[in-house]
């Protein structure tokens, strides 16, 4: 067998080899006015099997390559050389598709720069030539590569009709005009549903008939980026009646997007702001409340909207505070009635919970604290933190941690404490978990825990883990996180409309308090089904049972690894089907 050492020196060799290779093939590129293209793509591909960079890397690398290479005085000028290379590229079977994507795009941004007249000429009536033989099948190419070349190389129907008019076909009797010709490929890729590269040739073209029965069509096969850009394409007429379809389907976000790009805003008042209020109801259910307010750019109506929805979902000081800031006290006696509606519809504390939530911010309460939980068989673990909306910032550390029992939900100040007790600390949360005898349930794991030990690194009690069971794991397929699988197994959601609010004030308002006392304590319910009844919305690998998804033992360094798997525990701990039964 090889030994490491000439394993390694083996592959320094075959390193040295491909570095070598690659530059020989580049340098081959500094003087390309004796290179024909074949020589030229068979160095091409040479370059690409050198090294070991993954295949997008190559490319960009190579695409910049080929740029220069076209710098370098290619015969008989830059356009027609990668025009004769187009020709050639399908003898390359594997790589022609991407190699053809590399040098068209090499060539378009060469152009940018320039070439003589000349050259774009000869290659424009070879690239005519080579789109007539893609369309007839006698040259093998993807119809999106068809489209590339009549791009770049900026075919136009002349230069197609003289192509025709110049060839074989008008001795078979079969000399079509330009527009024929085009109007029966289009009518093929039409029954192919390549209705993006129909568009793409639609446009390239100028040709405008049957507008309105092809976007229908396009909207009614889904195709909306097609439709988008045939509409835009069209103009206003077309794009407005774009808007008109998307909103009869409430496809409030495509037409909002049509609005925003086209400046249509005037044309469809109503319509742009049912859009916005979509857009802001979205954040509002995501708990995003400062993004939505900053989205109404102080818009009277759009501010109105963002109160009601505050109202529905029962978030009294959200409400005060946009009253406060923008003077609506009025507008919310006319709409407490009917938004209050809502509000039932979610879980409460007090349908789950007999005792009060305990606020833990001092030794003793985190010492009282530590003693029930570790009486406790299972308990339901949550943290919160203050959301930071600026992208690429770093996030704010956790500042609190819920752990509940079946009667009792303690919330611990995580930031006051560590300031305080920061040994006391570590040593309480130690006992609880990293205890083999505690069941820990959570939802989404990964978050928490990774959030946990970069917010208090130096704390030995967020380093590893005992007896883990992710109940987000144990479902197939969860949709509407946490609040959705509430609603699933006990028949009501969570308002979730607090998640973002500012965890790290203090005090907390009661309904912060409630929320977060309510994630913890409903994963002891949703647990409690589970354990107690077979729930036809739970994994398909469940049939072992939901002891196969407990984790009883994680380092924190391979938390990400280790939560996406599901673990066989009945050996790996003590007797737990008599502990939790």
């Amino acid at each position: 067998a090889m030994s490491l050492d000439e394993r390694d020196l083996k592959l320094c060799k075959d390193a040295d080899k491909a570095r070598e290779e690659w530059t020989i093939t580049i340098h081959s590129f500094a003087d390309l006015s004796h290179t024909p293209p074949i020589i030229f793509l068979y160095l091409l591909k040479e370059c690409y099997l050198c090294g070991t960079w993954k295949a997008v890397k190559k490319f960009r690398s190579l695409q910049q390559q080929v740029h220069q290479a076209l710098k370098n005085s290619p015969q008989p000028g830059p356009a027609t050389f990668i025009a004769h290379c187009l020709y050639i590229l399908p003898l390359y079977e594997a790589y022609a598709e991407g190699f053809s994507h590399l040098i068209v795009s090499s060539l378009r941004r060469h152009l940018k720069t320039g070439t003589t007249s000349a050259d774009l000429q000869t290659a424009k009536a070879l690239a005519a030539q080579l789109f007539i033989a893609i369309v007839n099948g006698r040259v093998v190419y993807d119809e999106k590569i068809a489209v590339k070349i009549v791009e770049a190389f900026d075919i136009q129907l002349t230069d197609i009709e003289k192509v025709i008019c110049n060839s074989e076909l008008i001795d078979s009797g079969h000399c079509d005009t330009a527009r024929t010709f085009l109007e029966r490929f289009i009518s093929q890729l039409l029954e192919s549903q390549s209705y993006s590269t129909v568009v793409s040739l639609l446009q390239h073209f100028s040709l405008r008939e049957s507008s309105e029965p092809f976007l229908f069509r396009l909207i009614e096969e889904k195709e909306f980026k097609a439709a988008d850009k045939w509409a835009t394409f069209m103009g206003k007429p077309m794009l407005c009646l774009l808007v008109k379809e998307y909103v009869e389907l409430n496809l409030m976000t495509n037409a909002y997007e049509i609005l925003k790009k086209n400046n249509l805003r005037q044309e469809f008042p109503d319509v742009y702001h049912k859009c916005k209020e979509s857009s802001l109801k979205k954040l509002a259910e995501k708990g995003c409340w400062d993004v939505a307010e900053a989205k109404t750019n102080n818009d009277r109506q759009l501010i109105e909207y963002l109160v009601y929805l505050a109202m529905e979902a029962g978030y009294a000081e959200k409400v005060d505070e946009l009253c406060d800031k923008y003077s609506l006290e009025g507008f919310v006696k006319t709409i407490a009635p009917e938004a209050c509606l809502l509000e039932s519809q979610y879980l409460h504390l007090n349908e789950l919970l007999s005792e009060d939530i305990t606020w833990v911010d001092e030794v003793n309460g985190l010492l009282d604290a530590t003693s029930y939980i570790e009486a406790c068989k299972v308990v339901g673990l949550d943290c919160e933190w203050k959301p930071n909306f600026v992208k690429g910032s770093k996030p704010n550390k956790v500042s609190i941690m819920q752990l509940a029992s079946e009667k009792k939900v303690f919330i611990f100040d995580l930031i006051k404490l560590y300031d305080d007790v920061p040994d006391t600390l570590d040593s309480c949360l130690v006992r609880i978990l990293h205890s083999p005898r505690i069941l820990k349930l959570g939802y989404n794991f990964q978050c928490d825990i990774k959030h946990l030990a970069s917010s208090y690194g130096n704390l030995k009690c967020f380093r590893h883990y005992e007896m883990l069971l992710d109940i987000q794991n144990v479902f197939k397929e969860p949709r509407g996180g946490l609040s959705g699988l509430a609603k699933k197994i006990l028949g009501v959601g969570l308002n979730k409309t607090r998640r973002n609010s500012n965890w790290e004030q203090r005090p907390l308002g009661p309904n912060q308090l409630e929320y977060a006392a309510l994630d913890a304590v409903v994963l002891i319910h949703i647990f409690s089904h589970i354990r107690d009844h077979s729930h036809p919305i739970t994994n398909r690998s469940a049939k072992r049972g939901w002891k196969s998804y407990i984790i009883p033992r994680m380092d924190n360094a391979k938390s990400n690894k280790n939560l996406g798997e599901k673990t066989k525990t009945e050996t790996s701990f003590e007797n737990p089907e008599t502990d939790l039964d």
